[in-house]
């Protein structure tokens, strides 16, 4: 299983200070969610470990290896990324579309093997998205899109999963599937890394949370400890119920604090 490190990581898009010396060591077969208001620096964190910024101090580590060193290919086979709100132009099947998750694996000018259409039919199983195989992904609604690219990143067959906000979009039977799905990949083995808004989805199925706020760590856990009255008061400025619903945990936001 992949483990990444993450070392004095401070990173500023323009003038503005986004990530503030962030230290977290992440392990394999574990479900982390990325928490926080609008602007916390959780895409930017996401982004950063993909190395699509650079960061002005510190480092990522991919199983000890700095992964600015890393090839691109390297890292494209060792983490598939499912980027938010990600807008479709070219008229793509929806089995052709899921294909390009298997690009990382293949060399120039080669074919689709017999190991490559197995990982796409499996993706295409796991979302839920065979009754629109043979669809083009323009046309898909926004749910239903969302659905497609999480089948393209898992046909990657990475070691790591990134997921930016995976249940944009989805109603609420689709994002209880995802979060299942996602749940068991890290169960698998896998490194899966969401950012996510929704606090009583990250609460019931996240192994861990990692609470970003103004560019830093404001708590880091077990998510029974993360999500509490105090925390939930200082980074978001909300008053929550929290308790439990047939054994589940639910967190409800009252009111903004005066």
């Amino acid at each position: 299983m992949v483990k990444i490190a993450i070392e004095g990581l401070r990173i500023s898009l323009g003038k503005h200070p986004a990530l503030r010396g962030i230290d977290a060591s992440l392990d394999g077969g574990t479900l982390i969610g990325i928490i926080g208001p609008n602007g916390a620096g959780k895409s930017t964190l996401a982004r950063a470990i993909l190395g699509l910024v650079k960061p002005e101090q510190g480092r990522v580590l991919i199983d000890e290896a700095d992964a600015s060193a890393l090839p691109r290919a390297t890292i494209a086979r060792t983490i598939a990324h499912l980027p938010q709100g990600q807008t479709l132009h070219w008229p793509l099947d929806v089995e052709r579309l899921v294909a390009l998750g298997r690009l990382p694996h293949l060399a120039p000018f080669s074919h689709i093997s017999g190991a490559d259409q197995a990982a796409i039919d499996k993706a295409i199983a796991l979302t839920d998205v065979e009754a629109l195989r043979h669809r083009t992904a323009t046309e898909l609604s926004g749910g239903e899109r969302a659905r497609v690219l999480l089948a393209r990143a898992l046909a990657v067959e990475a070691p790591v999963l990134i997921a930016d906000e995976p249940l944009a979009s989805l109603d609420p039977g689709h994002q209880l599937e995802v979060m299942e799905l996602l749940r068991a990949q890290a169960m698998g083995g896998t490194l899966v890394i969401a950012v996510l808004h929704d606090l009583t989805l990250a609460a019931r199925f996240c192994d861990r949370i990692l609470l970003l706020n103004k560019g830093e760590i404001a708590a880091d856990g077990d998510p029974s400890d993360v999500l509490n009255a105090g925390n939930l008061a200082t980074v978001y400025g909300v008053r929550a119920w929290l308790g439990q619903a047939d054994g589940a945990p639910v967190v409800i936001p009252l009111s903004r604090n005066p």
